[in-house]
């Protein structure tokens, strides 16, 4: 598998799909990646890493079941709150496997490289801080943390550290999102106009109607220490166990999905983020007791930089979609559009004539005879081809290979930057960047009121 993925990341510089490439490609995402060492080499036992799981949930059994096949990596450890989800780590991952309730356990033991940090939003931050100060690299699931004001902490403590620290957005280690990188770079759509973005879903575990164990109990579950610093509320194995739906320990629709959306398009256009964010929408079908909406649309404006004009974009989450849901981030720009999926990206041509329109449905339909004659004559002589005013669109597309996956580059990044010291891409300022316009978003949502937000300073103007 490995060789097969190596052919593909060389091959995208050459072409896919009979579309010729720049070569810059692969050396502009090799200057932030270098995960091909990992997945290349063969690791002594000394040498392995020893990875720690807190939280095996569903995204803490997805993350370990990609995370060991890196070579070279070890799980050693798992907490969880739910006794079932310690059973069925040792079912999945060897009965050797350490298990305990208590996270701290985990952060004492000094055999312990790094962890993976896939607890509810609500813990984020917490964990993050005491785990980088016990000396472990950092696996964050996304969003980086639960509420505005925790996101420079997280930051600091990983400077401080001196450790590798990564967010869980994979797409943001994706060869589809660099290669949508390189497309922008090299002016394939013109300037910048807008970007279109959704996530749509359409399914009860879409909209987090996740399956309860029928021996879900005080007994079986550790309610008090779930609650952490949330709101004191009785026990209630729905709220453990569909949390995303509560604001007391997720962040609804904007911090679970918007953030993948602003990875990845912050990726591509190497952008620090928005200045304005107003957020509406409300709660349409799932009125099951989530206090969080169903369907959001947000409205956002970025500034000029270096990297990229001013433009405006159009976020929307629908858990109501009757398309049977999807993804997508759309950059429009002046001569086309680049379309990036979570396995494609393509870029469609439709290059826009700069010269004002006559005839047909135009104003020059209600001019005199004698008029048009005039209007025609001296519109051929200030613009000698108005024939060519459009031209067609064309498109290119390029897919990633079957089997390929962006949630196993994005681990393989995060071992490589332990290994070698290189400074991890999607870092806790970057996940900031993403889960700070998220975020904000809500907070427009349910203030029904534009934010301001400061995308250099990470914080609400």
């Amino acid at each position: 598998m490995t060789n097969n993925r190596r052919s593909f990341i060389k091959n995208l510089t050459a072409g896919l799909l009979g579309t010729a490439v720049g070569p810059s490609f692969l050396h502009a995402r090799e200057a932030h990646f270098t995960e091909l060492e990992i997945l290349d080499r063969h690791f002594a036992p000394a040498d392995r890493i020893r990875l720690a799981a807190i939280g095996m949930g569903i995204q803490g059994f997805a993350n370990m079941r990609t995370a060991v096949k890196v070579p070279g990596v070890e799980l050693v450890a798992v907490c969880d709150l739910y006794d079932g989800h310690l059973v069925r780590s040792k079912e999945v991952f060897g009965n050797d496997l350490f298990t305990t309730r208590d996270y701290r356990e985990i952060l004492s033991r000094s055999d312990i490289d790094a962890v993976c940090i896939s607890t509810p939003d609500h813990w984020h931050d917490k964990i993050c801080i005491e785990a980088l100060q016990a000396g472990k690299a950092v696996y964050c699931e996304k969003p980086m943390v639960h509420k505005l004001e925790e996101g420079q902490a997280v930051i600091d403590a990983q400077k401080k550290s001196g450790k590798a620290f990564q967010v869980g957005s994979q797409r943001v280690s994706s060869v589809i999102t660099w290669k949508a990188r390189e497309l922008f770079e090299q002016g394939a759509i013109g300037q910048l106009v807008l970007v279109e973005a959704y996530y749509d879903r359409q399914s009860a575990n879409g909209a987090w109607q996740y399956s309860i164990p029928t021996d879900a109990s005080m007994e079986t579950i550790g309610w008090d220490r779930f609650l952490g610093d949330a709101p004191k509320h009785p026990f209630d194995p729905v709220r453990f166990f569909r949390w995303r739906n509560y604001r007391d320990y997720g962040t609804g629709m904007a911090g679970d999905l918007y953030v993948h959306l602003f990875s990845a398009l912050h990726t591509v256009l190497d952008s620090k983020g928005p200045e304005r964010i107003f957020s509406t929408g409300g709660l349409r079908y799932w009125k099951d007791g989530r206090d969080v909406p169903d369907v959001q649309l947000t409205v956002l404006d970025y500034p000029e930089t270096k990297a990229h004009p001013a433009f405006n974009m159009q976020l929307r989450c629908n858990f109501v979609d009757g398309n049977g849901g999807g993804s997508a981030v759309k950059l429009v720009g002046t001569e086309g559009s680049i379309n990036l999926g979570w396995g494609t990206v393509s870029v469609q041509r439709h290059v826009m004539s700069s010269q004002p329109g006559y005839g047909g449905w135009d104003t020059f339909d209600t001019f005199s005879e004698a008029q048009q004659e005039a209007f025609e004559k001296w519109y051929k002589t200030q613009y000698p081809m108005p024939d060519s005013r459009i031209v067609e669109p064309e498109e290119m597309v390029y897919r990633s290979p079957e089997g390929y996956s962006d949630h196993l580059d994005h681990w393989a990044n995060f071992f490589a930057c332990m290994r070698n010291g290189k400074p991890v891409f999607e870092d806790a300022a970057f996940g900031l960047r993403a889960a700070g316009p998220s975020l904000a978003s809500n907070v427009s949502y349910f203030s029904d009121k534009p934010v301001m937000w400061d995308p250099v300073g990470m914080k609400i103007r």
